[in-house]
């Protein structure tokens, strides 16, 4: 049997959050959706004491490494899109 594990990690600015309660209430929404519409694991993975930058890393499991890159990177498309809050500014996807 052939597993593939993938994780993306997005770099994130949030612009205006003035302090980590409105950076967490940007983020929480944002993974939540992540995690609904995309079936991934998402978190918070770094920069966590920082106001307006995030590290959110997305992870998905399949046994066909093309279906878990163009999961990650539909996700990744999605929050460029449609999450205002927060903007991509650089995002890489390892498969294991």
């Amino acid at each position: 049997m052939s597993l593939t594990i993938g994780v993306c990690t997005l770099h994130l600015i949030l612009p205006g959050a003035g302090s980590l309660k409105q950076k967490r209430g940007r983020l929480k929404p944002l993974l939540h959706q992540l995690r609904r519409r995309f079936n991934v694991a998402a978190a918070e993975v770094g920069a966590q004491d920082v106001w307006q930058t995030a590290e959110v890393a997305i992870v998905a499991v399949a046994n066909d490494s093309a279906h878990v890159y163009a999961v990650l990177e539909k996700a990744v498309h999605w929050v460029e899109d449609t999450a205002r809050e927060v903007q991509v500014y650089d995002w890489e996807v390892e498969l294991r």
